[in-house]
C-alpha cells in the first residue's frame, strides 16, 4: 500500500513538474528582454513555480490517502441487513414501529438483529441514575479517566470541568455528551463496575433479552441489543418525566469557569412543529451506523419508533419522516399484528426498580 501511494504520488509529482517548467519556460523567454532591475521579479517567479509543483504534490497524496483508505462497514452491513427490501424504501437496516397504547406491530424490519447500539446506551444509563434518586446539586469533576480512549472522540468539557449532577445528565441525554455519561456512572456509589452492572440488570428485569452494556456511553461497539429489546426500553424510560424533559430540551447553557457553553440536541426533530416527540435519543458509532429511537405521537397514535443502522447522516431522520407520513395515511383501525406486551415504569413489579 506504502508503496502504492508512492507510486501514486511521483506521478502526480511529474506531471506537476512538467507543467510548472512549462511555466517556467515561457515565464523566462518574457524576462530575457526585461531591465536587469527586473531580475527580482524573476526570482519571485521561480519561488511561485516551486511553491505551486510542492503544493500539486501534497495535495494529490492527501488525495491518494483519502482515496486508500475504505470506510468501515457497519455490523449491519457485514451481516448483509442492507439487503432486506421493505414498503416504505427505508435506509435504516433495522427498524420498528409499535402503537404504544395496543403493542401492535405497525413496522418490522429486521427488528430482531442484534447489533450495537451506540449512544442509545446514554438511554439505559440516565433510566439507572433517575431511578438511584441522588442529589442533583451534587458537584462532579471530569477527569482523564472520563477521556474517550475507545474511539478519539473529541469533547468540549475539559479535564478538571466540575458540573453538577443535574447538568451532566442533561448534556449526556441532550447532545450524548460522552464524557460527562462517563462521569456520572464513574461516580455512581460503587464505581463504573456497579454502575454497569445496574444496567444489564435493569434491562434484564424489563425483558431486554437481547441486551448487553459493557460501558454507559456507547462507544463500544459491545454495547447491543435489539430493535424489540429498545422498544421496551424507551416504553420504561417513557414513565420517567425526568429522563421525557431532557431528551426533548432543544438545547441548554452550562458555565464553565468564566465561559457559557452552549449545546444544543443531537435530534432536529425536537425543533419541528411537525413532531410531537415525548422522548428521544440518537447514537453514531461506525459499527453501529446511525441509530435513532423515539416516543412520539402521529395522527392521535402514540408511537415507539426504533431505527438502527441508517448509513447516512440524515437518513434516520428521514425514514422517520417517511414512517410518519405512512402512519398518517393509514385507516385508524389497523390489522398489524399485536406482540408481546410491554412494561412501562408504572406497572413494572418492586423489583425491577433499581434503588440506590
Amino acid at each position: 500500500m506504502r508503496r502504492l501511494l508512492s507510486l501514486i504520488g511521483l506521478a502526480a509529482f511529474l506531471v506537476a513538474v512538467s507543467t510548472v517548467q512549462a511555466d517556467a519556460a515561457q515565464s523566462k523567454q518574457e524576462l530575457v528582454k526585461t531591465p536587469k532591475h527586473h531580475s527580482t521579479a524573476k526570482r519571485k517567479v521561480s519561488k511561485t513555480v516551486v511553491l505551486a509543483a510542492h503544493k500539486s504534490v501534497t495535495h494529490a497524496r492527501v488525495h491518494a490517502r483519502i482515496q486508500a483508505v475504505p470506510s468501515t462497514p457497519s455490523f449491519g452491513q457485514t451481516a448483509g441487513l442492507h439487503g432486506a427490501h421493505d414498503t416504505l424504501a427505508l435506509k435504516s437496516s433495522v427498524a420498528l414501529v409499535i402503537d404504544q397504547d395496543t403493542n401492535e406491530v405497525l413496522f418490522s424490519k429486521n427488528d430482531q438483529a442484534v447489533l450495537p447500539i451506540a449512544s442509545l446506551t446514554k438511554l439505559m444509563t440516565g433510566l439507572v441514575l433517575s431511578e438511584a434518586h441522588l442529589p442533583n446539586s451534587e458537584l462532579i469533576t471530569i477527569s482523564q479517566a472520563d477521556v474517550d480512549t475507545e474511539k478519539g472522540s473529541s469533547s468540549r468539557l475539559r479535564v478538571g470541568t466540575e458540573l453538577s449532577r443535574g447538568e451532566l445528565m442533561h448534556l449526556a441525554l441532550m447532545s450524548s455528551e460522552n464524557r460527562a455519561a462517563h462521569a456520572l456512572a464513574r461516580s455512581y456509589p460503587g464505581g463504573l463496575p456497579v454502575f454497569v452492572g445496574l444496567m444489564n440488570a435493569k434491562a434484564k428485569l424489563i425483558g431486554m433479552k437481547d441486551t448487553n452494556y459493557v460501558e454507559p456511553t456507547g462507544l463500544s461497539s459491545k454495547n447491543q441489543s435489539s430493535a424489540r429489546d429498545l422498544a421496551k426500553l424507551v416504553n420504561v424510560a417513557h414513565g420517567d418525566p425526568i429522563l421525557r424533559e431532557l431528551t426533548t430540551s432543544p438545547d441548554y447553557q452550562v458555565a464553565v469557569g468564566k465561559r457559557m457553553l452552549q449545546f444544543n440536541n443531537t435530534n432536529r426533530l425536537v425543533k419541528n412543529p411537525a413532531w410531537d416527540i415525548g422522548l428521544q435519543k440518537t447514537g453514531y458509532i461506525s459499527e453501529a451506523g446511525r441509530c435513532l429511537v423515539m416516543q412520539t405521537k402521529v395522527a392521535g397514535r402514540k408511537l415507539i419508533m426504533v431505527f438502527l443502522d441508517s448509513a447516512g447522516k440524515f437518513t434516520r431522520l428521514a425514514d422517520a419522516e417517511r414512517v410518519r407520513h405512512w402512519v398518517e395515511s393509514i385507516p385508524p383501525r389497523s390489522t398489524a399484528v399485536p406482540i408481546a406486551h410491554i412494561p412501562t415504569a408504572e406497572n413494572l413489579p418492586a423489583r425491577a426498580r433499581i434503588e440506590s
